[in-house]
């Protein structure tokens, strides 16, 4: 498909939804052959975490030159640090045919979505708010007074679920990936997205008639 763009599927909900461990089983096997924008954040790096493969992990500074440089597709600030999405690669790829993954937060999603509103966006929905509140509580990195904040910025952010194209539950892993793979494609299925090459066929055969 090298001949046509590819889509910008953006995979987002509230902290602690497992966006990352759901991106992560996509892409163990990427039967799909997705790319995955790296996002970049100030955010600390946590346990088993991979520079330049989960994140770019960046200083205050670095990431404010970014900005300046206006090399960001998008960036927010949650919780105290930014997270960003760096543009040039997302273009390059799309320009190639290829699917380009976001995995971000909701702020950033939104700035996307105003950006570049034919992507596919989908919100990665927790079962309920207890299991949310265990999920960020299991990861042992945030203080009473941080998971007060996440889980009061959680509501807000469920609240904005009206913005996206899809909402998958993530109750169990494996599940929520084959919702995901299976909106994506069936994106690419949608006769917008495959009338013109159909009808360019169909030109290229009688024209070879004639």
């Amino acid at each position: 498909m090298s001949d046509t763009r590819g889509l910008l599927i953006v995979l987002s909900g509230p902290s602690g939804v497992g966006k990352g461990t759901v991106r992560a089983a996509i892409f163990k096997n990427n039967i799909y052959n997705y790319v995955y924008s790296v996002s970049a954040t100030t955010r600390q790096m946590r346990p088993g975490e991979v520079d330049g493969v989960d994140y770019y992990f960046t200083s205050r500074e670095e990431f404010e030159e970014l900005i300046e440089e206006d090399a960001l597709l998008e960036h927010a600030e949650y919780v105290g640090n930014y997270y960003g999405t760096p543009i040039r690669a997302i273009e390059d790829n799309l320009s190639k045919g290829h699917d380009v993954f976001l995995e971000i937060e909701v702020q950033g999603a939104m700035k996307v979505r105003e950006r570049m509103p034919d992507g596919i966006f989908i919100f990665l929905a927790p079962p309920n708010l207890n299991e949310l509140e265990s999920r960020i509580t299991g990861r042992g990195t945030d203080n009473q007074e941080i998971i007060y904040e996440r889980m009061q910025k959680a509501r807000e952010e469920i609240d904005m679920m009206k913005h996206y194209d899809y909402v998958v539950v993530n109750d169990e892993v494996d599940c929520a990936v084959n919702k995901v793979n299976g909106i994506i494609q069936s994106e690419h299925l949608k006769v917008s997205r495959v009338v013109d090459q159909i009808k360019l066929q169909i030109h290229n055969y009688f024209q070879k008639g004639e």
